[in-house]
């Protein structure tokens, strides 16, 4: 039987995962005012599926290579959830 030490590291580099070249491996998401004084709502990262979103607004958006794109909420406060249980709080941009 070998060592935990030794069977370890071993494993932990056996399941990271690499990212392809130009890949967000992190799921984000923003939140910034519009010119129409509504709120635009915005994410990448995001595993392929639909994504929810709740907070001042809710709904669900599809994901297109990992990115959604959604306008004309209001309130600016956030979260978005994929459908593998990937949560992000959305951070609120100030221009």
């Amino acid at each position: 039987m070998a060592p935990a030490l030794a069977v370890g590291p071993a494993v932990a580099a056996h399941a990271s995962p690499t990212a392809a070249p130009g890949v967000v491996s992190v799921a984000t998401c923003k939140v910034e005012t519009d010119s129409a004084g509504k709120y635009h709502l915005w994410g990448e990262g995001f595993p392929s599926g639909p994504v929810t979103y709740t907070g001042s607004a809710s709904g669900t958006v599809p994901t297109k290579a990992g990115r959604f794109d959604v306008g004309g909420l209001t309130g600016s406060k956030y979260v978005v959830k994929a459908a593998n249980g990937t949560t992000v709080n959305c951070t609120v941009i100030q221009h």
